[in-house]
């Protein structure tokens, strides 16, 4: 058990809801990121406001309305305490090269965990292995859990859900990346 306290202060899970900004609002903005600890924790959440003009909200998506953006922590504030807690530590998430993407930030391939490319995972909930199956039907599927129904996402309900999908599968995804690392791209 010392050695999963251990890899808990190691690993954090993290999800970003994005607005759109740019022409007609296609650009992907950080406005909310979320981190929980292992075991579910929230060590950051707050919403973030963007350098540049909310375009479209997407609050039907990300949940995000006008005056969550009122108090919001100026991106560059929040970027940095952002990697700050991500340094050195094994981040798990869905899809989340979009995350990384709303971040500017690339986190080593090594201590990355993306429970949208992960074959266990998937035939485990009965889904094809190569195919990116949600975070919704991952979740209702193997944890029998309802996520994402309140009218938009919860950034910290998707952080905690991804933890969990990690650790249904820790102990075979962590044998097999022991087995055959990803290369450093």
């Amino acid at each position: 058990l010392a050695g999963r306290t251990e890899k808990g202060k190691k690993m954090v899970a993290l999800d970003c809801e994005m607005v759109g900004t740019g022409p007609k609002g296609h650009t992907s903005s950080l406005a909310r990121c979320s981190i929980v600890s292992y075991s579910g924790d929230i060590l950051y959440d707050e919403y973030i406001r963007p350098p540049c003009k909310i375009v479209d909200y997407r609050t039907k998506w990300s949940g995000i309305k006008k005056e969550h953006m009122i108090n919001a922590t100026p991106f560059k504030v929040a970027r940095r305490e952002i990697l700050k807690i991500l340094l050195g530590k094994i981040v798990v998430g869905h899809a989340i090269h979009n995350d990384f993407k709303a971040l500017h930030y690339f986190h080593p391939k090594p201590l990355t965990r993306d429970t949208s490319r992960i074959p266990i995972l998937n035939s485990r909930a009965g889904f094809p292995e190569n195919e990116s199956i949600s975070l919704k039907r991952l979740t209702k599927q193997l944890l029998q859990q309802d996520i994402q129904v309140s009218g938009g996402h919860s950034s910290v309900e998707d952080a905690k859900a991804t933890m969990d999908l990690y650790k249904l599968v820790e102990v075979e995804w962590e044998q097999q990346l022991a087995r055959s690392p990803p290369s450093q791209e």
